[in-house]
């Protein structure tokens, strides 16, 4: 027998959070309130319900739509598919459109018209490493021994060194699918096509480059919520799988609202 696949409804947070709209929401997903006020809150799309099938998650989210919130229904498969993405590494500026490439050499052009997000966030990666270093402790026996005169040895001693890694990403998307068509990273770009206007800071030349970028697609919608720190509703995931579902949920957001043809 074929094992179902989990389907999950995200919706949007509110803009405001009402404890009318959390009890109507909690009596729909079947949660308590304590748990449904918090899949509410928030900045980013937040899985609120799983189902086992796609008819099941259809009927809670048009409950949840006829309350005036964003629902989106996704598969948990699609959600945890990996991306392959494209990384530029150096970039040419036109009027209307920019030329990516990669180390390879390969070349990407995208026109204004045609991106439709772009997504700016950052990666936070934790990492623990173990530390040993060697000190002198007395050796109170030693000491004993020799009628006082202090004795000395050397002890070696385990210690966590515990350090955090950001890394700044924007990713730019068309219409049609929810795999960014390029991605850029502020460690891995080359920044000398800012010319003379390039900075010492890595930051400050990244966001210049995001600022030309916005520029030449000015009719795209820009994103940056997931500057901040967020993880999902989805458990075995790491930073980085985080990353990747939400950029995939506000993709979807986004072309959730399109299509009802809201201004985001």
């Amino acid at each position: 027998m074929a094992r179902s696949e989990i389907v999950h409804v995200a919706i949007s947070p509110p803009v405001k959070l009402e404890e009318n709209l959390i009890k109507k929401v909690a009596a729909i997903i079947d949660k308590d309130l304590y748990g449904t006020r918090l899949r509410l809150a928030g900045r980013i799309p937040r899985i609120i319900s799983q189902y086992d099938t796609v008819h099941r998650a259809e009927l809670t989210a048009q409950r949840l739509r006829a309350l005036n919130l964003v629902a989106i229904v996704c598969k948990d498969s699609e959600l945890r598919k990996p991306s392959q993405r494209y990384r530029a590494h150096t970039l040419e500026f036109d009027q209307q459109a920019v030329l990516f490439s990669d180390k390879s050499g390969q070349a990407r052009r995208l026109e204004s018209k045609n991106v439709f997000l772009i997504i700016k966030g950052r990666i936070q990666t934790y990492t623990e490493t173990e530390v040993i270093s060697a000190r002198m402790k007395l050796s109170l026996p030693a000491t004993v021994l020799t009628g006082g005169i202090p004795i000395w040895r050397k002890v070696k001693e385990k210690t966590k060194d515990k350090s955090v890694q950001t890394e700044y990403f924007i990713r730019l998307y068309d219409r049609m699918s929810p795999e960014p068509s390029v991605e850029i990273l502020d460690y891995d770009l080359d920044y000398s096509c800012l010319g003379v206007k390039m900075a010492a800071s890595s930051i400050a030349n990244f966001n210049a480059i995001v600022t030309r970028i916005r520029d030449i697609f000015s009719q795209a919608v820009f994103d940056d919520r997931l500057l901040e720190s967020f993880g999902t509703d989805i458990p075995s995931t790491t930073p980085r799988d985080n990353i990747e579902i939400n950029c995939k949920l506000i993709y979807l957001y986004h072309q959730t609202m399109c299509d009802l043809g809201s201004s985001v």
